[in-house]
């Protein structure tokens, strides 16, 4: 029998949240993921031990068709109008519940709900309905094939190597990469992007060489009802295929990719297709060439159209060779400026994935314009789940919130097109649209190093699933699976984590203004650390004052890439929300904030208030330490005190630069070093 979890830490599927289920005599019918179910009943049985008690019911586990194929109509009758695919039905029936859905994926999310929800599902006595907010929910591995890579075996990655990958091969116990897919599957993703978008040579040969790996990878994820992606090099025609040139229009070009298309779809039917980064932080693309972005993407498109494959065209494509003196160079135009020209052009089966925001995973950022500017073109959001700004899973930094303030950004205003409803495709017809984020796993017993990081990845996709589920609810949901029966644990940690996200935005870089990190690392304060390189000039700091000038009246015209009211709003200094009024605006130190506060006291009071609140997050926690298992509790005693260290560092780097910028004192007369 497969092993459950068996090298590691089942996270949010803990075997006896199975419990109030596994009381029941479980009945599944079907093949795939049905089958899937099935084994993994049996599991949870052979490891707990719990066998079905007499009168505690029954649960059908089938699909619509085989339901009605065995004659029971009046189970199908019942089940609520507006089942799709990937969804699933609970329907009472005199033996229990039945678990339905058009398909058997469905099957498999109703499944993990039931342990999810355990009794609340088990003993409904109304039908419930559950569907998908979004037609893509997407994972996007940046694993490396080799550990000695540019940046390590995964890049951004914070919990240990790659645990696809090792020596330049895919490894050959495969067991977690199961366990991976259970866990994405509980919550309802269904996509995977196997490899880093920065994909080095290695990498390039999972296309050819390495297919056969490749197959059994998929094969694993199908079981899971998850579709296996792979990041492409543009240039691959060239690397690969002995080519001169990867021009997109060039017909051996055209060729080349449909060859190699062709031979990845007869080793994996339902691959799902291809996710690229090109003309971006030296990666090849079709600006080599004289071509735009839409011959590159629909180059790919084409041949994986008879395949009912699709291409997820990543929009970072930024000018990463600036002058600091320059202040009308600004990266955040530079995905609209390149993208919203191309509006239309792009093929049916293209997907632009945008970053959430215009720049790079801040703390703090507006939402990029280019989501609500394209409505002729399929759009997936894009978030980052490892906290590559956000304190590289050694900080406590719950990030539902911002995700959830950035689902809900009406793009137009009161007139709608909120960016939950444009990622599942419903605001512009585009039904191939979604959200995709990065990964924060790796080979870490724990899967993410900083065990309270995982509420991150589990947050992800119920909000992947859910784009309306509350930051709280999600928090809930994942103490209650993770810590099962530990009220006086969930009580500390929900004051813990709940605000954790704006504790971190305090005690780091203030007011959008965003970046004050280590160059390459990214963790850790340096004001300066990106001011005067190429990749861009962030803060513009002088003795006068702070922020980036990108209004249109005097700037670098960014405010103007937004629909009304929102390009008035963040125009006008006195309406643009005070979290980004350094985003948008360069302001004097002695500038009154809409708070009351001045720029200058404001860096000042909050940076000493987020140090303040790690201080209490490590008081709350050392009082419930002994309450969870020796691993767990000195892990996260350990990585808690690294955080109230860094903050305190970044308290004192912040406070001091400002001071020594502005000449003003603290009005408060606390110590700045």
């Amino acid at each position: 029998m497969d092993p459950y979890f068996a090298t590691s830490d089942p996270c949010w599927l803990r075997p006896e949240n199975a419990r109030a289920l596994l009381d029941r005599e479980v009945v599944v019918r079907g093949d795939g993921c049905a089958a899937t179910v099935r084994r993994d009943v049996d599991l949870l049985r052979a490891l707990t031990g719990l066998a079905p008690v007499a009168g505690r019911g029954r649960v059908l586990v089938a699909t619509v068709g085989d339901l009605t194929a065995e004659g029971d109509d009046d189970v199908v009758g019942r089940v609520p109008e507006g089942l799709t695919a990937d969804g699933y039905a609970v329907v009472p029936d005199d033996e229990g519940v039945v678990v339905t859905a058009l398909d058997e994926r469905g099957l498999l999310h109703g499944f993990y709900a039931l342990q999810r929800h355990g009794e609340q599902l088990l003993t409904t006595d109304v039908p419930v309905l559950d569907v998908p907010g979004n037609p893509v929910r997407m994972i996007n591995q940046w694993d490396n094939m080799r550990a000695d890579g540019p940046m390590g075996s995964v890049e951004r990655g914070y919990a240990g190597r790659s645990i696809f990958y090792a020596d330049g091969r895919v490894v050959a116990d495969r067991s977690r990469i199961r366990d991976y897919a259970r866990l994405l599957a509980s919550v309802g993703i269904n996509a995977l992007s196997l490899n880093n978008v920065n994909v080095h040579a290695d990498e390039s040969r999972l296309l050819t060489e390495h297919l056969a790996d490749v197959a059994d990878l998929a094969g694993i994820l199908r079981e899971y009802g998850i579709a296996a992606y792979l990041s492409v090099n543009f240039a691959a025609p060239i690397e690969l295929g002995g080519l001169a040139t990867a021009d997109p229009l060039a017909p051996d070009v055209a060729a080349w990719w449909r060859r190699t298309t062709d031979a990845v779809y007869e080793a994996i039917p339902d691959f799902g297709g291809y996710v690229v980064k090109a003309d971006s932080e030296n990666r090849p693309g079709p600006f080599s060439y004289g071509r735009d972005h839409a011959d590159g993407a629909n180059l790919l498109a084409a041949a994986l159209e008879p395949h009912g494959g699709r291409v997820f065209w990543r929009c970072f494509v930024y000018d990463h060779q600036q002058d600091w003196r320059d202040r009308s160079t600004d990266r955040a135009r530079a995905a609209y400026d390149h993208f919203m020209p191309l509006d239309g052009r792009f093929a049916d089966n293209v997907v632009l994935q945008v970053k959430m925001g215009p720049m790079d995973f801040q703390v703090r950022e507006p939402v990029s314009p280019l989501i609500g500017g394209l409505e002729r073109t399929n759009v997936a959001v894009e978030f980052q789940v490892t906290q590559e700004y956000t304190g590289h899973q050694k900080h406590v930094c719950y990030l539902v919130p911002q995700w959830r303030e950035v689902l809900d950004f009406p793009t137009r205003g009161d007139d709608g097109a909120p960016v939950r409803e444009i990622a599942a495709g419903r605001t512009f017809a585009r039904p191939v649209s979604g959200v995709c984020a990065v990964s924060n796993v790796g080979d870490d017993r724990t899967w993410t190093g900083h065990p309270l990081a995982q509420a991150n990845l589990y947050g992800f996709g119920r909000l992947a699933w859910d784009p309306t589920l509350a930051p709280d609810v999600v928090l809930d949901e994942w103490l209650a699976l993770t810590f099962p029966g530990a009220d006086e644990v969930h009580a500390a940690l929900r004051e813990i984590m709940a605000g954790s996200w704006l504790t971190y935005e305090r005690y780091t870089a203030p007011l959008g203004v965003g970046w004050m990190v280590n160059p390459g690392s990214h963790y850790g304060p340096s004001v300066d650390g990106y001011e005067y390189t190429a990749w861009g000039t962030y803060h513009f700091a002088d003795r006068d004052g702070v922020g980036v000038d990108r209004t249109v009246a005097t700037g670098t015209g960014f405010a103007g890439q937004y629909h009304e009211p929102w390009a008035s709003t963040y125009e006008d200094v006195t309406t643009c929300p005070t979290e980004l009024a350094l985003f948008f605006h360069h302001l004097p130190y002695d500038h009154t904030l809409r708070t009351g506060s001045t720029v200058i006291q404001h860096i000042y009071d909050t940076h000493f208030v987020g140090v303040e609140e790690v201080e209490a997050m490590v008081t709350r926690w050392q009082g419930v330490a002994h309450l969870v298992a020796a691993e767990v509790s000195d892990e996260v005693s350990r990585r808690m005190a690294e955080q109230l260290r860094s903050a305190r560092e970044w308290r004192d780097q912040i406070t001091t630069y400002f001071w020594r910028k502005s000449g003003v004192p603290d009005a408060h007369g606390r110590a700045i070093h």
